[in-house]
């Protein structure tokens, strides 16, 4: 590992590598933010928001910068992303071209290991995208300020310890206690009772909104270390559906160009290395297409785990009375499993929506937003690649 890190090449190939992904990623995240606030923004009962509406909203709440909310976020995701599915696709195709003379990997294998980088990718980028799309869908809230909030909130300790600063709607509180009054046994305190609660933390039983839960502490401490993965299903599907279209549309045009380059070659070449390599700028080009249709062809699965890291959902507590914290009660999850098999309870959905993590009610919103992504994808796969080879170009001259 020692002699690894000392070689200049693996220094160079690291170096262009992350700073080609940072430079897609700067100049194609305000896609990526449009993107995710048209998915996130769509519902079957409001009214549909385009992208032009959508930015005037940003610009007036968060300015021109609030497209670029969470770009640290995603710049960590997909160096980490992208480094897992080139690495593992570069091992996988290893295997696939050992022992043959011209180190051809057909457009299956391609597709194969390109599925399986795929799912890699998902897995390890996944908490850095939570907090991304969060960052994101804050950039278009509207958030009470901070003055008004202490003057007219008090903190609530029980609520502290679960989503720090974060306080009640008292208006909201007070309409519960107002429907708990009718009862013949009152409480002496039942404002406070209720805020014991953690399900009562807003006031009105509903979870907090998304942009009190960006933080990746609030969403530790509120909804556990396992909320970092929510989507995860749907995820893996996306990223391996994307992984595998383009490593072999890319694979294919790969070859496709080295057949046309050695047309007219005389002696007629007896393997793809007496061609010579390709040019960088049809290379990128093919990398962008490539990247277009990937994102068409994966984008349904895009938009549920999008819409899926957008839900709070806070951590069973294992005593409501407890003074010392809230936990993870496993046994209230094994017995819900329990509950739904003895009742035979149908989970909603078709058996392909079940098991990619896809809401049957997202069933008509799951294309919004896919011209935004396929024309990011595309130019970021441009970019990335392009970048690539013009900074290994430099650092090794």
């Amino acid at each position: 590992m020692d002699e690894l890190l000392k070689n200049h090449m693996f220094a160079a190939h690291a170096i262009a590598g992350a700073g080609s992904v940072t430079f897609s990623t700067l100049l194609t995240y305000p896609l990526d933010s449009l993107k995710t606030l048209v998915q996130v923004g769509s519902g079957s009962g409001r009214q549909q928001l385009g992208a032009a509406q959508i930015l005037d909203r940003v610009r007036i709440l968060s300015g021109t910068s609030g497209l670029y909310n969470g770009f640290g976020w995603s710049t960590l995701a997909r160096i980490s992303g992208m480094g897992a599915r080139f690495g593992v696709y570069e091992i996988l195709t290893a295997f696939y071209k050992d022992g043959r003379e011209d180190n051809y990997v057909h457009v299956s294998e391609a597709f194969t290991a390109g599925m399986v980088a795929g799912a890699v990718e998902s897995v390890i980028s996944s908490p850095f995208e939570m907090v991304k799309v969060r960052k994101q869908v804050t950039s278009a809230s509207l958030i009470p300020s901070s003055s008004f909030v202490a003057e007219n909130r008090a903190v609530v300790p029980s609520i502290a310890r679960l989503l720090h600063g974060y306080t009640p709607d008292q208006k909201a509180l007070n309409h519960s206690v107002e429907l708990l009054s009718t009862l013949t046994s009152k409480h002496p305190n039942m404002t406070g009772a209720l805020l014991e609660y953690p399900w009562m933390m807003t006031g009105s039983g509903r979870p907090p909104p998304v942009f009190h839960v960006r933080r990746p502490s609030d969403v530790i401490s509120l909804e556990g270390w396992g909320a970092l993965w929510r989507g995860l299903r749907s995820g893996v599907v996306r990223d391996s559906i994307f992984g595998g279209v383009f490593f072999s549309i890319w694979q294919f045009l790969h070859q496709a160009m080295l057949d046309w380059k050695a047309v007219g070659m005389d002696p007629a070449p007896r393997s793809d290395d007496e061609i010579g390599p390709l040019s960088p700028l049809a290379v990128s080009l093919a990398a962008g297409f490539s990247g277009s249709i990937a994102a068409a062809s994966s984008h349904y699965f895009d938009t549920a785990k999008s819409r899926s890291q957008c839900i709070v959902l806070p951590k069973l507590p294992n005593s409501v009375n407890s003074q010392v914290g809230y936990f993870w009660d496993d046994w209230n999850l094994c017995y819900i499993s329990m509950e739904r098999r003895l009742l035979k309870w149908k989970r909603p959905g078709s058996r392909l929506e079940r098991y990619t993590g896809i809401h049957p009610s997202d069933r008509g919103l799951l294309s919004r937003g896919i011209w935004l992504r396929t024309a990011r994808s595309g130019v970021a796969s441009f970019l990335l690649v392009g970048g690539y080879f013009l900074a290994v170009h430099q650092l090794l001259r």
